[in-house]
């Protein structure tokens, strides 16, 4: 296989920025106010249009709580495994599966239990987003509509759309979940289930 030019290297670094970001529920605003880095320097380093230096990258490595390396996508010579390395945000774990620079990334996610039900609080973000229900019930709130989805079940949605993901019943979930820019999309649709009265609509 060939090696990556160090251009498509430092390419691969916007959408890598991007995905971490999203995947810790963190906005530019948030990033720039923690790291000094400004908004637009930011937005243009995760599109690509400014190029990652060591001065950028050694401040979101640390607000990210990644190595230097996975954050540039260099690969370890000989060493085919994927190191995870879980993420904790809003009381989830989010554990990265994939090292892919850029296109879809992979993540196993986990609810923990909930001793009250919780009120959904819908965000928003561009990009599409698949999932699969391993185990436990997913309540899933996308727009109008108020799903419970059973261990084997699938969803996709536009994340364009307000949305949120909780237990529907209190229990620990457990879920993988492919997120991906937008046009990228995963082929199974969100789809009422009949058992949606458990995830009950208020």
């Amino acid at each position: 296989m060939d090696r990556e030019t160090d251009g498509e290297v430092l390419d691969a670094v916007g959408p890598r920025l991007r995905a971490l970001r999203r995947a810790r529920g963190i906005t530019l605003a948030g990033i720039a106010a923690t790291t000094g880095v400004s908004e637009s320097t930011l937005s243009r380093l995760e599109s690509g249009q400014r190029r990652p230096s060591l001065e950028l990258l050694l401040p979101l490595a640390r607000i990210y709580d990644v190595p230097l390396d996975d954050l540039v996508g260099a690969p370890r010579t000989g060493d085919p495994r994927i190191h995870l390395k879980p993420i904790r945000r809003f009381g989830m774990t989010f554990v990265p599966l994939s090292r892919r620079p850029g296109g879809v990334h992979a993540f196993k996610m986990i609810i923990p239990a909930q001793l009250e039900r919780l009120e959904p609080t819908p965000q928003t973000h561009e990009g599409f987003e698949w999932l699969y229900v391993l185990n436990g019930r997913l309540r899933l709130v996308t727009g109008e509509r108020d799903l419970t989805l059973p261990p084997g079940e699938a969803a996709e949605f536009d994340t364009s759309l307000p949305h949120w993901l909780g237990s529907a019943d209190g229990g620990v979930v457990e879920l993988l979940i492919l997120f991906g820019l937008q046009g990228l999309h995963a082929h199974v649709r969100a789809e009422p289930h009949r058992s949606d009265q458990a995830g009950g609509r208020r």
